[in-house]
Order: C-alpha cells, then structure tokens, then sequence
C-alpha cells in the first residue's frame, strides 16, 4: 500500500512529500523545497530509503532543496517538464531576495505528459498542466485515485497566474480538460494548505465556475 507524510518546508509553508510502499519501505519524496535537514529528519524517522526525488515545477519553494537533498542521498532528481528549464536556473538568486538559501538545481531527467514514474508496482503517469508555471507537471496515480497536484488546484482557489510568464486561461484549461475528467473521488495533495477531491472542487470551487 501507498503511504506518506508531509513535511512543511520553508517560509512559503509548502507541502513536501515523502511517499512510501510499506511493503518495500522504497520511497520518493516530491517538491523538497527547503529546509534539508527537516526533509532528512523525516525521511529517517518513516523509516524508508529514498529512490528519487520529483519535481512538480521549478518554482523557489517546491525545487530549492532539491539538489542539496540529492547529494545527501544520492539519488536523481525527476521533473519537472523542461519549460520550467528557467526557474531552475534561478532559484539561487530568487532565494536570496528572500533571505534564505536555496540551490539551483538541474534534474537528471525532464518529463513530459504520456511518461510515467514509478515506485515498486506503484505508477504515476505525467499530466503537463501549465499556467502557474510554463512546465507544471501533475503526478496521477490511478489505482490509488490520488495525484500530486503542486500548485495548479487547491482547496477553494488555483494556482497564482499573475507571473510574467504565468497564463490563467492556460491553468484553468488543464484543470478543466485534464484534471476534472479524473473523477470526483479523485484526492490530492496540493503544495500548500489542505488536500481535497476533484469532486468537492467541482462543486465548490469558485474559480471553476
């Protein structure tokens, strides 16, 4: 079975997440975006060894640890889709505007939507669902009815768009086109705040009215 834990990392309070098989006790963790030694504590309290990091998009507070996590690990990093190639470029810089440390960081390997990553017998097929950012990638794991969303839904509101490079009718297409066709008893774990289902934001989202 599928389990995990979450680690709130950096000021951002962004939702990093180690997902485990509890048979295997083989693990992933998705958007570490800060605060290593955190991440580290709470790899080793769950008891797990960690095969890969994931990527949902290249934004500061999803993708800053990543590189440091991956050296202390040894392990590749994963995601997200290469028009993101930017931001990963910058977050050193972006992190010192905001008066922390952050590593800019190039993954071992870029994805795209029709690819899949998997943890033991456990698949993740790759949505590209931009918008927030220009390469967002969403993880769908079918048989558990559960994605990683990042920052394209959340409980009550999407993603922010008022980047440069940010496009609203982009985000609300994917989740419009791609996410919602999932089915309502679809659960997620979005980058921050609370998780929620496809189906309690159909009905109650404002902005996918």
């Amino acid at each position: 079975m599928l389990r995990g834990a979450i680690v709130p990392v950096t000021p951002f309070q962004q939702n990093c997440a180690i997902l485990w098989d509890d048979s295997t006790m083989r693990a992933l963790v998705v958007d570490p975006g800060g605060d290593v030694d955190r991440v580290l504590a709470a790899i080793e309290q769950c008891k797990v060894t960690v095969e890969r990091i994931l990527l949902t998009h290249g934004h500061l507070d999803h993708a800053g640890g990543a590189a440091a996590l991956a050296a202390a690990l040894k392990v590749p990093v994963e995601g997200p889709h290469m028009r993101d190639k930017f931001l990963l470029d910058g977050i050193a810089e972006q992190a010192a505007g905001y008066g922390f440390e952050a590593g800019n960081v190039t993954p071992d390997r870029w994805l795209s939507e029709g690819e899949s990553v998997t943890l033991g017998e456990h698949r993740f097929d790759i949505l590209h669902c931009p918008g927030h950012t220009p390469g967002h990638l969403v993880y769908v794991n079918h048989a558990a009815r559960f994605c990683l969303m990042g920052d394209v839904l959340f409980q009550g509101s999407i993603g922010r768009t008022d980047f440069p490079y940010g496009d609203h009718a982009a985000l609300i297409e994917a989740v419009m086109t791609k996410l919602l066709p999932l089915g309502d008893d679809f659960s997620f774990l979005c980058g921050h705040g609370p998780g929620s289902t496809i189906g309690a934001e159909r009905l109650s989202n404002p902005f996918l009215r």
